[in-house]
């Protein structure tokens, strides 16, 4: 907990560095700054759960969502694998987020159910870096299984600063006609649309109620300012709790700057973790 609040952070990267490009590394180093990130690396690149977990626990973080990712042409292929030691170590403070590639996994949805079957508690889908649509039909079946699963859907949504990305497919626009497809799956917006796309996202989290807005790498005090359009406690009750880790100051810093925005209690709590632990039953 931070500041007796129990806290969720659902948009974490763990990956081996040997898997990275460096514009990955380069991304670490400029926005974790001085946050020692890599102390809970080994030598040869990887995390040492145990290691992962006393940093979360020092920070008060406990439920973490580790996201793997199967994008070459921007950052790398990062294998859920890769994380199953971090959730053997502790399994109740960490849990796996699955992913997958359309121009490299076939069937989708085999690739999907299989891991999920090895424990995910949500799908990430990365649009930007992989290069594809997320509204192209071959999708469908994957949502059909999401929702029968009542497993959520993670979207990178907004501009990315990887060379390779296709910006252009996160437009959250894209998902207009997906999520009245399919309205039993909870569709989130990581990044909230970062970029120019903060008014869409917002409007359509507001207009329909399974669309959710990840918060992972927005600087809370800029918060108001991104949705200032918008009745912000209206909003945020829509908001699920992400740093985007290691790209970030500080999970404990980050919740603090977040309670600071003057939030209902109610509100906040839910921010902080009880949205996520609706949409994912799986972390209770």
């Amino acid at each position: 907990m931070i500041d007796g609040r129990f806290v969720v952070d659902a948009h974490v990267h763990t990956p081996r560095l040997p898997t990275l490009k460096q514009a990955w590394l380069d991304w670490a180093r400029d926005f974790a700054s001085t946050y020692p990130w890599r102390t809970v690396y080994d030598d040869a690149g990887s995390v040492i759960p145990a290691a992962m977990d006393e940093l979360m626990d020092r920070e008060g973080v406990d439920r973490v969502l580790l996201f793997c990712e199967y994008s070459p042409r921007a950052t790398g292929i990062q294998p859920i694998e890769d994380n199953l030691p971090l959730v053997a170590h502790n399994p109740t403070r960490f849990r796996l987020v699955a992913n997958v590639n359309p121009h490299l996994h076939h069937p989708l949805r085999d690739e999907v159910a299989r891991q999920l079957d090895l424990g995910a508690v949500a799908l990430k889908l990365h649009p930007v870096h992989a290069g594809f649509s997320p509204a192209d039909k071959e999708l469908y079946p994957v949502y059909e299984l999401c929702a029968s699963r009542g497993v959520p859907v993670i979207l990178h949504s907004g501009w990315s600063v990887f060379p390779g990305s296709r910006a252009s497919f996160g437009d959250p626009a894209l998902l207009s006609d997906v999520v009245e497809d399919f309205p039993t799956v909870n569709f989130v917006f990581a990044h909230g649309g970062r970029g120019w796309w903060y008014d869409i996202a917002a409007f359509m989290a507001q207009a329909r109620p399974n669309v959710w807005l990840d918060l992972a790498g927005l600087p809370p005090k800029k918060l108001p300012e991104y949705y200032a359009r918008f009745d912000l406690p209206r909003l945020a009750r829509k908001w699920i709790f992400g740093t985007d880790w290691p790209g970030v100051p500080g999970t404990a810093e980050n919740v603090r700057a977040l309670a600071g925005l003057g939030l209902p209690e109610e509100t906040l709590a839910d921010v902080l973790a009880g949205n996520a632990m609706k949409l994912m039953p799986g972390l209770k």
